[in-house]
């Protein structure tokens, strides 16, 4: 147990596990009273010249009173951070809070003096850069602003620390000695290298585990069979250039080397002589600390666990769970599972198949992540074959890398796009995913992998409303439908089966992109001619008429046919069908046409082209590349059984190539010079208080998130013109804590009407007001003070957005057909103080629409646009982007929803001003983004007219914001 310091209790927030820059791992915590002798044992191991550039004079040893000083902090003023593997220290870093003078001080000071101290071995794996991330972190939660650091100019590799940080700085040398200012506020260029620096370390950490130089499998049986001995197999069928070790503890005491495989046998790790990069842990799960423990003494990197019995057997195999990542990341060790199927590297100068699948994939262009093992050897098997080529030559279908991880307790699909982002093995990344652990950084990476190669996902789970139990991963109230938008804002390519995620993939693999949507099609069938042309304007491709060369068609017709087509400008992709001949005919002649075909293509940028066959299997393999070596550089052609395989990936191959263009020219948020973003935070705060009261101590870290904003009063459907809007003229916070829009039950405020329309206003979004008419005299003289014509409808909670109940009267010209609607409402719906009757002037007519912006714990702010009505929300027919939306965001928002037609003009009707529209979800998007407090904000309905817009009524709720986790240093999920 760690005890409190002078002051505070320990902060357990600041422990954290981090990757370093050699792919290795350490924790990073604060330093305790309980430390002293850790702190000793680490200075001893530090060298003299170290020593020196710490204390700027010789300082052999730390005195009683240097350990109690440097070990006793009260967490605010004065901070140290120790990081560690095993139980020892590596590197240390501290602050003391200074005045103007530069002497010891408390809040209010603002500045801090920081220094560090990294054991020799340790230098050079970023241990400082990580160490500096994490106390800057710790200093702005504590109100620090500024570091100041005094270095000797001899101590280059600190200078470079610091210099190399991103922060905003100032430089001076006075007194033979550099120092150095800089302020901790993120900078885009701080960001930028933490996240160069996550990418690089955390792709490095994959690469360990990818390509070692030795293998030890524990808990090698010694009779044929079992996991173990598997995998063993495996490894040397596969042909593994490294050296593989078999260890068990129930070898015999005289056995030497374990056969028929020859290799090396061991009854412990430790009886091995020489390193062991990678260990392949098959034991039994209550033995796995052991194996943990006696890999970390021998320094092994990385372990593939492949043991079941942990988080998807329930509550004590979850806490095993924990402890296994605990206990390797303590070691300095990443862990590929529990519960995994393996991993499998095609690299000439590795071929590695630690895996479970019997053999080893030829080589390619596909990375391959699932955390399913039987998905995985179902995608293995299939692509293979699918014609994973020569063993001398990669095939259409090979895979560069594959990992199957499990349980996927440390290495995820996030630390897969990390390495694979810059591979130069892997052209198509193919992910198969259960759950998305941390979805805001898996949409950062998968959008900047995406713009250099394409990355398919498969999301299993999609409607069970949980990850499968062997997943510990942060609960997300995510819509599927919302993570198919967000993921496709990312440039991601969804699919719905792991058939269309293959074909997509070979693809993608093995064709350019197409330039555009448009395509030609040709083959020796009409028929299906035409069922690829229907495929095609189904997927929202642009078909050419069919070029039917009959049945008759040699493979000469086929050639000169593609040649054509290829040379055409009219067409960007071509797909080639072709059924059995019913003479003579070689498939393997007609697989040379095409590749000829399709290889000297003429000027002009490559077309993609694939192959519709109707039960020609040795079409297939021929245009793969199987059955026959075809000449170096020979372009491969994918094949499809159905023409509507082959469509659906050649659509999205034009999708993604449409999303990489306009990525290549990112939009811009739009600065408006009207928005008061300083009084809509003074507003807030005020606001907001009641709530911050309430939640606490409920401890630091408390957070508050929201699901979409349902609150509001009005009805649905077109021609609806009333305002949303609750009594107006309340002014205040009008909820307690846990109401609001998305009915969460975190602390928070549901804001009034006048409150919403306030906040609204600060950023150029008027709300039309709507006036309670508690009688019919009352609603009259709000009538006459907002002008006629008007509306009438109820508030109440259970009458919103419910036309359909009659509900609504519009249209009111005059009071007599006040008084009227007056009277058939309470008559119809019941008493006045139960409807909430509210008056509101009618508005332009147009189309109603919805904007919604709600802030997900998981994700972050998501901006939601659809139209208003219950047909959009039966079909869910709403568009979602992450927050904050660029202009060209907004544009797509409204073009991307099925019922978009309405906006522009259908069937004759007068197109609506959607530049307005647009204008209104950039400022919404600007309101959550400048503001996280703003949980939720509802806007319903929107009415856009021809010209302009009316926004008729909103709701908005306020909740202490949950932490971005994305924007502080870097850390590991913990457990």
């Amino acid at each position: 147990m760690r005890s409190p310091s002078d002051h505070h209790a320990y902060p357990t927030h600041w422990e954290a596990d981090v990757v370093l820059r050699d792919g290795g791992t350490a924790q990073i915590r604060p330093i305790t009273t309980d430390d002293a002798q850790r702190l000793v044992s680490f200075y001893e191991r530090v060298s003299d010249e170290s020593k020196y550039y710490r204390f700027f004079a010789p300082y052999p040893r730390l005195s009683d009173r240097d350990v109690h000083r440097f070990t006793h902090h009260d967490y605010v003023d004065r901070v140290g951070l120790a990081a560690t593997v095993g139980d020892e220290f590596i590197a240390t870093v501290r602050y003391d809070r200074i005045d103007a003078r530069g002497m010891p001080a408390a809040a209010p000071a603002d500045e801090a003096e920081v220094a560090f101290l990294v054991q020799d071995a340790h230098q050079g794996r970023g241990v400082a850069s990580a160490l500096l991330e994490h106390i800057a972190a710790v200093a702005r939660e504590r109100g620090i602003r500024r570091f100041a650091a005094e270095v000797l100019p001899a101590n280059t590799k600190m200078i470079k620390v610091f210099t190399d940080a991103g922060y905003t700085q100032k430089r001076s040398f006075e007194d033979g000695v550099v120092r150095l200012e800089f302020d901790l506020e993120p900078t885009d260029r701080s960001l930028a290298v933490m996240r160069g620096r996550e990418q690089r370390a955390e792709a490095r950490s994959v690469q360990r585990l990818l390509a070692p130089g030795s293998v030890a499998v524990i808990g090698t049986s010694r009779t044929p069979g079992g996991v173990g001995r598997t995998v063993l197999r495996n490894l040397l069928d596969g042909g593994f250039t490294g050296r593989v070790h078999a260890v068990n503890h129930a070898f015999p005491d005289d056995m030497e080397r374990l056969e028929p495989e020859g290799v090396p046998a061991h009854r412990s790790l430790r009886a091995i002589e020489e390193p062991v990069d990678l260990a392949v842990v098959a034991v039994p799960a209550e033995r796995v600390p052991a194996v943990v423990a006696e890999c970390g003494d021998h320094g092994v990197q990385g372990l593939v666990v492949l043991s079941a019995g942990y988080a998807e057997s329930g509550r004590e195999g979850r806490d095993r769970q924990r402890d296994l990542v605990r206990q390797a990341r303590s070691h300095g060790m990443r862990v590929i599972g529990p519960n995994a199927f393996g991993v499998i590297n095609t690299a000439e100068g590795v071929r590695l198949n630690a895996s479970l699948s019997p053999q080893l994939p030829n080589p390619g262009r596909l990375g391959l992540f699932t955390q399913s093992g039987a998905i995985g050897i179902a995608l293995l098997s299939g692509l293979h074959r699918r014609g994973a080529g020569l063993a001398s030559l990669a095939g259409i279908a090979g895979i560069s890398t594959f990992v199957s991880a499990g349980n996927r307790a440390d290495v995820s699909g996030n630390d897969l796009l990390q390495y694979w982002y810059d591979d130069p093995r892997t052209d198509v990344v193919l992910m198969y995913l259960e759950s998305i652990g941390n979805p805001r950084k898996f949409t950062r990476l998968a959008r900047r992998t995406a713009a250099v190669k394409p990355v398919v996902v498969v999301k299993g789970a999609r409607h069970t409303g949980s990850a499968p139990t062997g997943h510990a991963v942060p609960t997300t109230r995510i819509p599927d439908a919302t993570v198919s938008d967000l993921l496709r804002q990312a440039g991601v390519i969804r699919v719905d089966t792991v058939t269309e995620l293959a074909d997509a993939g070979v693809l993608l693999a093995s064709q350019p992109l197409p330039a555009g949507p448009r395509v030609a099609i040709l083959g020796n069938s009409e028929s299906l001619g035409l069922i690829t042309y229907d495929a095609c304007l189904t997927e929202g491709l642009r078909p050419l008429p069919p070029h039917d060369l009959t049945t008759a068609a040699a493979p000469e017709d086929f050639r000169r046919a593609l040649a054509e087509a290829l040379t055409d400008d009219a067409s960007d992709a071509v797909v080639v069908t072709a059924i059995p001949w019913v003479g003579d005919g070689s498939a393997r002649a007609l697989a040379t046409a095409v590749r000829e075909a399709a290889q000297t293509s003429g000027p002009g940028p490559a077309k993609p082209v694939a192959v519709v066959h109707l039960e020609i299997q040795e079409l297939a393999e021929a245009l793969a590349g199987t059955g026959g070596e075809p000449a170096p550089g020979t372009r491969r052609i994918p094949a499809y059984p159905a023409a509507e395989r082959a469509v659906r990936a050649l659509a999205e191959a034009v999708r993604y190539a449409r999303w990489r263009q306009e990525a290549a020219e990112p939009g811009r948020v739009p600065e408006y010079d009207d928005i008061d973003e300083a009084g809509a935070a003074a507003d807030i705060q005020v606001l907001l208080a009641p709530a911050e009261g309430a939640s606490a101590g409920t401890g630091e870290g408390a957070s508050g998130g929201a699901g979409e904003g349902a609150g509001g009063e009005t009805g649905d459907g077109a021609g609806d013109r009333t305002s949303v809007g609750a009594e107006s003229g309340v002014s205040g916070a009008s909820g307690t804590a846990g109401a609001g829009p998305g009915d969460d039950m975190s602390p928070g405020v549901e804001l009034s009407a006048a409150d919403t329309q306030r906040l609204l206003a600060r950023y150029g979004v008027s709300v039309l007001p709507a006036l309670p008419a508690p009688d019919p005299d009352t609603a009259v003289r709000a009538a006459e003070r907002l002008g006629f014509p008007v509306a009438l409808k109820p508030t109440a909670p259970h009458l919103r957005h419910r036309a359909d109940l009659g509900g609504v009267r519009l249209e009111l010209g005059g009071e007599p057909e006040l008084r009227r609607a007056y009277a058939e409402l309470t008559d119809y719906l019941g008493r006045p103080e139960e409807l909430g009757l509210v008056v509101q002037r009618m508005a332009p007519r147009g189309v109603d629409t919805v904007v919604r912006a709600a802030i997900d714990p998981a994700a972050g702010a998501v901006l939601s646009f659809g139209l208003a009505g219950a047909p959009s929300e039966l079909l869910g027919d709403t568009a979602h982007g992450l927050v904050p939306v660029t202009g060209r965001d907004a544009a797509e928002l409204i073009r991307s929803i099925r019922t978009a037609p309405l906006l522009f003009g259908w069937r004759g009707s007068k197109p609506v001003d959607t530049a307005a529209l647009e204008e209104l979800l950039l400022r919404v998007s600007r309101l959550v983004d400048d503001h996280p407090e703003m949980v939720a904000v509802d806007l319903e309905p929107v009415v856009v007219a021809q010209h302009g817009l009316s926004v008729l009524g909103a709701s908005a709720r306020l909740a202490p914001p949950p932490p971005r986790t994305d924007l502080g240093p870097r850390h590991m999920p913990a457990y």
